[in-house]
């Protein structure tokens, strides 16, 4: 079953991003080659695709997990989470229904 994570970030958490977007984007990838992958972004600060200083205010992933403790499980691990980017992190059973 997919997952949503969804995570809302710290105050003025951009620099810590940098520091760990390497490593969250390496966890990304292993779901993505593994085909668990649906979709995974920030949520810029501003109405922009390019928010540049203003950073991000959080961060969807939707993946496919075996159970909704595995998702957790998941997303407690984030490299964001270790830096304290994420101020709090929601896990929720997701259905696709579109497209």
């Amino acid at each position: 079953m997919y997952y949503a994570i969804m995570s809302e970030d710290v105050t003025d958490s951009l620099p810590l991003r940098r520091a760990a977007r390497p490593d969250h984007l390496a966890r990304l990838e292993t779901l993505r080659d593994q085909g668990r992958l649906l979709m995974a972004g920030p949520h810029p600060a501003v109405d922009t695709d390019d928010p540049g200083e203003a950073g991000f205010s959080g961060s969807l992933v939707v993946a496919e997990f075996p159970s909704l403790e595995a998702a957790r499980e998941w997303a407690e691990t984030d490299p964001y989470v270790a830096a304290g980017v994420y101020a709090r992190t929601l896990v929720k059973p997701f259905k696709k229904v579109l497209p």
